[in-house]
C-alpha cells in the first residue's frame, strides 16, 4: 500500500503557502513494465513525488520548495508567462502527468541536465498510463526519448555504467511510440554500450526480446 503524509510548502516564485501530499511509504505488487514503470498496491505514488503551486504553476520535488531552490528572475518570468496561464486548463485536481510536465519545464529553465529532464518526462508518460491518456503518453515518451538521446550524446551526460540501460530505454520509448525502425536502431546499439557482459546480460536479453518479439512486462 502507498501511505501518504501532508506537508506544508511555500512556493519560491509567488510565496503562496499550501499543503501537499507526499509519499511516506509504498511497495510494489511485483510487476514492472519493460520501460521500468513499476506498479504499487493501492494509490500510485508517482503523482505525489512532485508538488505544484496551484497559483503560478511552479513544480518540483520537495527540495525545490526549500530555501535553497534555484529561482532566478528569468525562471520567475517563464513560470508566470508560460505555466500560470495553463492552470485553468488543467482544472481543480492537477493530474500527475501535468505536475511532471511543469516540473520538466522548470528544470529546463533552470539549466538542468538532459538526464534529469528526461526522467521527468518519462514519469509524466507513466502517469498518463495510469490516467488513460494515450495521446499525452506518446507525447511525453517522445520528449523523454529526445532528452535521453541528448544525455547519451554527451561524454558526461550519463554515467558510464548506465549507458547500456539508457540506450535500451530509448529504444523501448520509441517502440512504445510506434516507431519500430528507430527502436531497432537503438536496441542494436545496446551491445556497444555494455561494460560488463555478465552483469548486464539482462539488458542485452531485453534489447533482443523487444527487437524480435516485443512484450510490455518483464517476466
Amino acid at each position: 500500500m502507498t501511505t501518504l503524509k501532508q506537508i506544508d510548502l511555500t512556493c519560491p516564485i509567488c510565496q503562496s503557502r499550501f499543503t501537499s501530499h507526499a509519499v511516506l511509504s509504498t511497495n510494489s505488487f511485483g510487476g514492472k513494465r519493460t520501460d521500468f514503470h513499476e506498479r504499487a498496491a493501492g494509490a500510485q505514488p508517482l503523482p505525489y513525488l512532485i508538488h505544484i503551486c496551484a497559483r503560478c504553476g511552479y513544480a518540483g520535488g520537495e527540495r525545490d520548495f526549500s530555501d535553497d531552490a534555484d529561482v532566478s528572475p528569468v525562471l520567475r518570468e517563464h513560470v508566470w508567462d508560460e505555466l500560470a496561464p495553463k492552470l485553468p486548463e488543467v482544472g481543480g485536481a492537477i493530474p500527475g502527468s501535468a505536475k511532471y510536465e511543469f516540473a520538466a519545464k522548470v528544470a529546463a529553465w533552470q539549466g538542468a541536465e538532459p538526464r534529469r529532464i528526461a526522467d521527468l518526462y518519462l514519469r509524466a508518460a507513466w502517469c498518463c498510463v495510469d490516467e488513460g491518456d494515450v495521446e499525452a503518453e506518446r507525447f511525453f515518451r517522445r520528449h523523454a526519448a529526445w532528452q535521453f538521446e541528448a544525455a547519451l550524446s554527451s561524454y558526461d551526460g550519463a554515467e558510464r555504467e548506465e549507458r547500456a540501460v539508457l540506450t535500451y530505454l530509448v529504444g523501448e520509448l520509441w517502440r512504445r511510440v510506434g516507431d519500430a525502425a528507430l527502436a531497432s536502431e537503438w536496441f542494436d546499439r545496446v551491445e556497444s554500450e555494455v561494460m560488463d557482459p555478465a552483469a548486464q546480460r539482462w539488458v542485452l536479453d531485453a534489447a533482443w526480446q523487444q527487437r524480435s518479439c516485443p512484450r510490455d512486462w518483464f517476466e
